[in-house]
């Protein structure tokens, strides 16, 4: 099946998921909506990952890349590159997606045109796809960017762009190798609309060997990756705005400190939350927590 003009382009970055990529792929196959491209950009994997792709290659809406490893941000701006769709899609390898996942987003967006990224909720499943649980943290539609702020609630795997915002601000800033996608959403809510779709639209897999699941080397970028924005974009939210989001930020940073004992820093980043915005309890209560855990 040739899609000569396809309206949504998904974006595949891979490196050394074999074993969970055909399910990624079959995936997006079983859309319900089929007029899409995907693109797969290998990142140099040393794995089967190109004998696993090779039999997908029958069907000409698949367009396989590979290059020498150079990270998911570079994989992710080729596929971009490679893309001809208004509409651009990610779902990583070893992720996979509902079988409305395209269908419900376009539908958002003919519901509410003057969006222009929707995103919704994720299924968390093991290595063996079982679920474990679900994603159902609080998120926002509309000019986000003082929401942001606080936390990354864009589900990276839910969401669906339009082309015009990486033409205007750019695409993944290739030096960050971890938190790149919420750098991208930060530059993105300075100019554009958001809309949350409250219904589950991937599955996302947790694995020990993910960098995500670093949570203190996650917390160190995300502060670098805000800390950088606010200086590149002073005018992006209020000063109070400013104060809040990094308020918010140090003391979800101090309570993964209390919860691995490293209660050293927790006391440093809940004087830091208490510093930027003290008219709210959780400074206070991260305070109390620590107290009655040493």
């Amino acid at each position: 099946m040739a899609n000569e003009n396809p309206l949504v382009s998904v974006i595949t970055p891979t490196f050394n998921r074999s074993d969970f990529l055909p399910e990624s792929i079959d995936s997006v196959l079983a859309q319900t909506y089929q007029n899409f491209q995907l693109i797969i950009v290998d990142d140099g994997s040393t794995d089967t990952t190109r004998e696993v792709v090779e039999p997908y290659l029958t069907d000409q809406r698949i367009k396989y890349f590979y290059q020498s490893n150079q990270g998911q941000s570079v994989a992710r701006n080729k596929g971009i590159s490679e893309s001809s769709g208004e509409f651009i899609c990610f779902l990583d390898s070893d992720n996979a997606w509902l079988p409305n996942k395209l269908d419900r987003s376009l539908l958002e967006f003919s519901r509410f045109p003057q969006s222009d990224i929707v995103y919704g909720d994720g299924i968390l499943i093991d290595e063996k796809s079982a679920e474990i649980g679900k994603n159902t943290m609080k998120r926002y539609s509309g000019r986000i960017t003082h929401h942001l702020l606080k936390d990354n609630f864009v589900s990276m795997n839910t969401t669906m762009t339009r082309r015009k915002c990486f033409d205007e601000l750019g695409s993944f800033n290739e030096s960050d190798r971890v938190a790149e996608d919420y750098e991208l959403w930060l530059r993105f809510s300075t100019r554009f609309e958001f809309r949350y779709i409250p219904e589950f639209l991937s599955y996302y897999r947790v694995m020990e060997n993910q960098i995500s699941s670093d949570k203190k080397k996650r917390f160190s970028s995300n502060e670098r990756l805000l800390l950088k924005f606010l200086e590149q974009y002073p005018d992006a939210v209020t000063s109070r705005q400013r104060r809040q989001g990094l308020s918010h930020f140090y003391i979800r940073k101090a309570r993964y400190e209390i919860s691995i004992k490293s209660f050293r820093d927790s006391i440093y980043d809940i004087a830091r939350g208490i510093n930027y915005y003290p008219w709210w309890q959780g400074p206070w209560r991260a305070l109390g927590k620590l107290l009655l855990k040493r």
